[in-house]
C-alpha cells in the first residue's frame, strides 16, 4: 500500500457512529479497507448533546476501523446534520478586469469565496456554497464557464447554513478524540453521492436519508442540487411509539422493529403473534404483528407526509422523473418503499451505497445504513482530486494553513512529500 491515498469518513449519527476507511482502485472505484462502528450515546437528533460520551463512541469506532484496516487514522471527513440546518438561494457576481482573458478556475473560486462572506443570522455560519448555474455577461444557463470570455461573471448559489455551536461541538469531539477534521460535509449530500447515479440527478430525484434522529432530504434536478431540508423525525421516534404502544422496554421495541417491523399493516395476518420475554419472572407478553405494523405505519405516514410537503415546497414536484430514493437505516424497514409510493404517487426505490464501490465489497457495507459514511469517503476523494488539480495541495486562499485530507498506511506518503516541498520553498525565501 506504499503511497496509496486513503480517506476516512466519520458518520456521527444519532444511533451509531461509523468510521469507514477507503482507498481508490485503478478503475476509480472505492475499496473499503475497514469499518468500525459503535453505539452513539451522546448525540440527539443529529446534534451533539454530550461531548464526553460522543468522544468515547468516536474513539471506539475509530479503533475498530484501525484494527480492521491496518491504517493509523489521523484525519477524517465528518458529516453534519440536525434540525438547525437551513438552505437559502442567493445570486452573486464579480466584475473581471479584461474581456480578452478567458474565465479561469481562479475567477470561480473568488466568486464562491465571496459567498462565504455573506452576513448570516447571529449564531449561524455557512457550511456549503454550491454553484447551481452561471451567467456570463447576462447570458444565463451556463454550467461550466471556464474558457468563456466575459466581464461580468454571475452565479445562482444554493447556500447551506447551520448553527455555529453545533459545528464547533462536532469539531471539539473530533479534536478530543485526537483526530483532525479535513472537511465538514452535509450528510444528505454525502448520502446522495453514495446512492444516486448521474442520470437520476439529471432526470430529477429526491434523496431521502431516514436516520435515527432525523430524516434528511436533498432534491436534484438537471444535475444540480435544488433543495435541502432536515425533518426532526427518524427511526428512533418509531421505536418510542412501539415501546409505548406495546408497553415494552426500549431494547425490545428496537429488536421488534428490526426483526418483525413492517410499514404496511395489511401485509400482516391477525394470527401472526410474537412472544416477548417478561421482566423479572413475569409472564411473556404476546404482541400481534399486525398491531406492531399499524403503530409503525402511523408514524411512517407522518414522516412521508413531511417529506412530500418539502418536495412540493421546493417547486420541483412535477420535474422529478426519477422519483424518490430512500436510504439510511430507516430505509431497511419492510414495505417502506410501497408506502412512500402510495402516499406521494412517485416512483420509489431503496438506495444502496454500491454506485461507486468496488465489486468485492461486503454485504454489511452495501447496506443503506452506511450510505452517509461511504458518501463521506467519496467526498474526501473528490476534494483530494480538486486540490491536486488546483496545484498540489494549496488548500484555501488567504493564508489558511493547508490541511491534510487523508490518513495514510505508510510513512513517506503523498502529503509528507507535499509538506516537505512547501517547507523547502519557504526556507529558501520563496525562490527555487
Amino acid at each position: 500500500m506504499e503511497g496509496t491515498e486513503i480517506v476516512v469518513g466519520l458518520d456521527i449519527g444519532t444511533t451509531k457512529i461509523a468510521a469507514i476507511v477507503g482507498s481508490r482502485n485503478e478503475y476509480g472505484k472505492i475499496e473499503i479497507l475497514g469499518i468500525g462502528k459503535s453505539e452513539s450515546i451522546g448525540v440527539t437528533r443529529g446534534v451533539v448533546a454530550n461531548i464526553e460520551k460522543t468522544v468515547q463512541s468516536i474513539k471506539a469506532a475509530v479503533e475498530e476501523a484501525e484494527q480492521k484496516s491496518g491504517v493509523n487514522i489521523h484525519v477524517v471527513n465528518v458529516g453534519i446534520a440536525g434540525q438547525h440546518i437551513k438552505s437559502i438561494q442567493h445570486r452573486g457576481n464579480i466584475m473581471r478586469n479584461s474581456l480578452d482573458d478567458e474565465i479561469k478556475q481562479e475567477d470561480i473560486d473568488l466568486l464562491v469565496e465571496n459567498m462565504y462572506k455573506l452576513v448570516m443570522q447571529p449564531g449561524e455560519e455557512i457550511i456549503h456554497v454550491i454553484p447551481q448555474e452561471y451567467i456570463v455577461d447576462k447570458e444565463p444557463g451556463i454550467k461550466d464557464p471556464i474558457g468563456i470570455s466575459g466581464i461580468c461573471l454571475e452565479a445562482n448559489f444554493h447556500i447551506i447554513t447551520g448553527q455555529v455551536a453545533a459545528a464547533r461541538n462536532i469539531h471539539k469531539c473530533v479534536s478530543k478524540a485526537e483526530l483532525e477534521v479535513a472537511e465538514l460535509i452535509l450528510e444528505p449530500l454525502a448520502s446522495a453521492d453514495a446512492v444516486l447515479s448521474e442520470e437520476e440527478k439529471e432526470a430529477g430525484v429526491v434523496l431521502v436519508d431516514i436516520g435515527g434522529g432525523t430524516t434528511d432530504i436533498a432534491i436534484f434536478q438537471d444535475g444540480i442540487i435544488r433543495h435541502t431540508a432536515v425533518i426532526p423525525f427518524g427511526g428512533n421516534v418509531i421505536t418510542e411509539d412501539i415501546k409505548e404502544g406495546c408497553t415494552i422496554i426500549r431494547s425490545q421495541a428496537e429488536a421488534l422493529k428490526i426483526k418483525f417491523g413492517s410499514a404496511l399493516a395489511k401485509e400482516n395476518k391477525n394470527e401472526e403473534i410474537v412472544s416477548i420475554p417478561g421482566l423479572r419472572g413475569r409472564d411473556p407478553k404476546e404482541i400481534s404483528l399486525r398491531n406492531l405494523a399499524s403503530i409503525i405505519q402511523a408514524r411512517m405516514e407522518e414522516i412521508i407526509e413531511h417529506i412530500y410537503y418539502e418536495i412540493k415546497n421546493s417547486g420541483y414536484e412535477k420535474k422529478l422523473i426519477a422519483g424518490i430514493v430512500l436510504t439510511g437505516g430507516g430505509a431497511q424497514l419492510k414495505h417502506v418503499a410501497p408506502l412512500t409510493e402510495f402516499i406521494t404517487g412517485m416512483d420509489t426505490r431503496i438506495g444502496y451505497p454500491n454506485e461507486h464501490l468496488a465489486k468485492n465489497v461486503s454485504e454489511e457495507i452495501a447496506s443503506p445504513m452506511f450510505a452517509t459514511g461511504v458518501g463521506l469517503v467519496i467526498k474526501g476523494f473528490d476534494r483530494l482530486e480538486k486540490m491536486e488539480n488546483a496545484g498540489k495541495a494549496k488548500e484555501t486562499v488567504k493564508g489558511k494553513k493547508p490541511v491534510k485530507t487523508h490518513s495514510k498506511k505508510t510513512n513517506g506518503g503523498f502529503f509528507d512529500k507535499i509538506f516537505a516541498k512547501g517547507k523547502e520553498f519557504f526556507e529558501d525565501g520563496g525562490t527555487n
